[in-house]
């Protein structure tokens, strides 16, 4: 009776992630809550729970991808969506053993930073090896600063009185999670909100081989290379999508599990977080975070209203 009454709040705890009212940054802070508190049962393997559902999160999101519209709107800005990808990741790379950063966190931040947010740091993650706390680290860094991106960049839109499609494409560019763009671009206008919503889908394919790139920049001393498989099931639910339209209530109802998948996911990431660990990563992250957010940010934006 006392093992049970000792595992109840992580069970309860999880049905509630499974509601619509529990977000992904708010699955990560009640994970974090209890495992602080001591209350997740030892007998629960979330690490090995977690590397699957991730997987299986990442390959139904990729039935929510409208590819002709995301192709459509990849070629007429392939420029600045592979510049500030590839910079991005380069820049992170570089900032990250300058600061000493722990290479797999540092990467995994670069990674939400440059596509896509939560997504692009869950699908990285299995192709290098990168531990829960890392992922954990890199996940609560990223959901700080959309916290932040989704009240300041209407403000700073509106004070430099950008247009709605140059706000929409550098929300769609500049801010991690898709969820933080949409809220972004929607409090600024019905334009921008169309732009950034799709281009940020464009930029989501990006995952794909980012994620084979990282698979091979994380091999091991054998040079093996660990493939991450998922990605072509990714690949797959995103041609089905597009070539069997008819059946899109299907896929519409698949993405939206996969979606609270995820949620479940950060749930069990932020279970394996804990008060002692975020002291011993120290404040490098979140530092890490902002200031590459920041030049992502600002180098976008000067980019957009300068040419």
């Amino acid at each position: 009776m006392t093992i049970v009454k000792k595992q109840l709040p992580f069970w309860l705890a999880l049905a509630v992630c499974l509601t619509p009212f529990v977000t992904s940054p708010s699955a990560l802070v009640i994970g974090f809550l209890l495992a602080s508190l001591g209350l997740v049962p030892n007998n629960v393997n979330t690490a090995k729970v977690t590397k699957k559902l991730l997987a299986y999160s990442i390959v139904g999101l990729g039935f929510g991808i409208q590819f002709e519209q995301a192709i459509a709107v990849t070629s007429d800005g392939i420029g600045l969506i592979v510049a500030t990808i590839i910079g991005t990741l380069l820049m992170g790379w570089w900032i990250a053993k300058w600061i000493g950063l722990n290479k797999e966190t540092g990467y995994l931040i670069a990674s939400g930073t440059a596509i896509c947010g939560g997504s692009a740091i869950a699908a990285v993650a299995p192709a290098i090896k990168a531990k829960d706390d890392q992922i954990g680290l890199a996940l609560a860094t990223v959901f700080v600063l959309n916290s932040v991106a989704l009240f300041a960049f209407p403000v700073i839109g509106h004070a430099l009185a950008l247009d709605q499609v140059t706000f929409g494409t550098w929300a769609a560019i500049a801010i991690h999670d898709t969820s933080s763009v949409v809220g972004a671009a929607s409090a600024y206008g019905e334009e921008a909100l169309t732009t950034a919503t799709t281009l940020k889908l464009a930029r989501a394919l990006w995952i794909i081989p980012i994620a084979l790139f990282s698979a091979f920049l994380f091999r091991n001393d054998s040079k093996k290379i660990t493939i991450p498989y998922f990605i072509l099931f990714y690949c797959l639910a995103i041609a089905c999508s597009d070539l069997l339209p008819q059946f899109d209530e299907i896929y519409q109802a698949i993405f939206a599990i996969a979606k609270k998948a995820l949620v479940v996911c950060l749930f069990l990431i932020g279970c394996g977080i804990s008060v002692e660990k975020l002291k011993a990563a120290g404040a490098k992250p979140l530092l890490f975070g902002v200031s590459l957010w920041l030049m992502i940010s600002s180098a976008s934006l000067a980019w957009l209203t300068l040419f």
